[in-house]
């Protein structure tokens, strides 16, 4: 599949190549993609924590603290 950038997109992929981190186009838009769906997930964490909070699942710090730490992790 063909795509046709626009000019100023096409100018900030070129400035990436320019600073030598990146080879490809493609290694830019990848890169690009990864960070932005990672921000999609932390998003969705986010709003999970607060929909708990508000739906009133909480735990106080030291409890959940304390039970975090007598979970055996080996």
């Amino acid at each position: 599949m063909t795509y046709q950038l626009p000019p100023d997109i096409n100018d900030r992929i070129q400035s990436q190549l320019a600073l030598g981190l990146y080879t490809t186009p493609a290694e830019v838009l990848t890169s690009a993609l990864d960070a932005l769906e990672e921000r999609n997930r932390e998003r969705r964490a986010i709003q999970e924590g607060i929909d708990a909070w508000r739906a009133g699942d909480t735990q106080d710090l030291d409890e959940f603290d304390k039970e975090f730490r007598a979970v055996d992790r080996s």
